[in-house]
């Protein structure tokens, strides 16, 4: 298929309007079977649940070209697996997994014109969400509900590319104990805006939330999960039940231990302890890895030994590899990528 005329090596993460997207409806306690749509507007009662109550939930995933020029996948059951929890959590009927992988499959062959090629640096973006979209005026579940997913050809997440990031220690909490913190619900988005314009105000590109509890232990950033490399190559990753489980993170730990042959570990990072680390990151689906060059805490700044040029060295390989799978110039595990065209 021949590919729009774009200038894939200068997209931003901004959001282009593609050809189609796919939709389907809760009603009468069953989703229907879904299709492809043109119209990119959503058109809903000014009660809707989504409105009232903030009754929704999203994912985010990407579609690549390999280098021998599939168009792939990577890990969507996961994605699947995490909104139907995510759904379950917020009194939203789940998409059935494979209901999420069928209209995946669907919306990107759809708009096949829209993947970049590969080795330009731009990748496809899809972007799932359900929500509320029945009338409710009590506090409760909204009675219907709506299933959407977009893609949108984007660039880099960082507009400085892949180098080392200033970051702060949030004045501000990111979810409380036992509260909504391990799901990916619209509502922790928009609590975590008013902190984010904050740190960028001050020349950060990103925060450094805590436990909230204790204000002692790392816990992530607004978008991404943290990785840390120790001085005898230890890749350790927070450990908290407000975390996000993230699939980019947990996909780099099983590269670190299963191809890099790296001792890894997951558990409570204290802030104080981040200045004996050597290297350190932020992952997600957005930037893969995004390296760590300071964190400007309230008594001092810690400066990763890594520096603030260019990735350390182990962090580097996690990423090479990875991407490397996801583009398809290393073989990955079985089940990692789906190819759809």
């Amino acid at each position: 298929m021949e590919k729009k005329n774009i200038d894939w090596g200068s997209l931003g993460f901004t959001y282009t309007k593609t050809d189609k997207r796919y939709v389907s409806y809760w009603k009468n306690n069953s989703w229907d079977e879904g299709s492809l749509v043109e119209d990119a507007n959503v058109s809903i009662s000014e009660s809707a649940g989504v409105l009232q109550y903030a009754q929704t939930c999203f994912e985010g995933l990407k579609a690549y070209t390999t280098v021998d020029g599939r168009v792939v996948t990577f890990r969507p059951d996961l994605n699947a697996q995490r909104m139907y929890d995510t759904a379950a959590r917020l009194l939203m009927p789940p998409v059935p997994i494979e209901q999420f992988l069928d209209g995946l499959d669907q919306l990107v062959r759809a708009n096949l014109a829209y993947v970049p090629p590969y080795g330009s640096g731009a990748t496809l973006y899809i972007r799932p969400f359900l929500f509320g979209s029945g009338p409710v005026i009590g506090v409760a579940p909204a009675p219907e509900y709506t299933f959407r997913m977009f893609c949108t050809p984007v660039g880099p997440y960082f507009k400085s590319g892949i180098k080392p990031l200033k970051l702060q220690v949030s004045e501000y909490d990111r979810a409380a104990p036992r509260g909504t913190g391990h799901i990916k619900g619209g509502l922790n988005y928009a609590m975590s805006l008013y902190a984010g314009y904050d740190a960028k105000a001050k020349g950060f590109a990103e925060n450094v939330y805590l436990d909230a509890a204790t204000q002692t232990y790392v816990e992530e950033t607004g978008g991404a999960n943290f990785i840390f490399i120790t001085k005898d190559n230890k890749v350790v990753t927070p450990k908290s039940d407000t975390i996000l489980p993230s699939i980019t993170r947990r996909s780099l730990m099983y590269v670190a231990k299963e191809y890099l042959h790296l001792e890894t570990e997951e558990r409570p990072v204290s802030l104080e302890e981040v200045s004996e680390f050597a290297e350190g990151g932020l992952c997600g689906t957005a930037a893969v890895i995004s390296p760590i060059g300071s964190i400007t805490t309230k008594s001092g700044v810690i400066e990763m030994p890594s520096g603030m040029e260019k990735m350390g060295p182990v962090t580097q390989q996690l990423y090479d590899t990875l991407t490397g799978i996801q583009m398809g110039r290393i073989e990955g595990p079985k089940g990692w990528i789906r190819t759809i065209a």
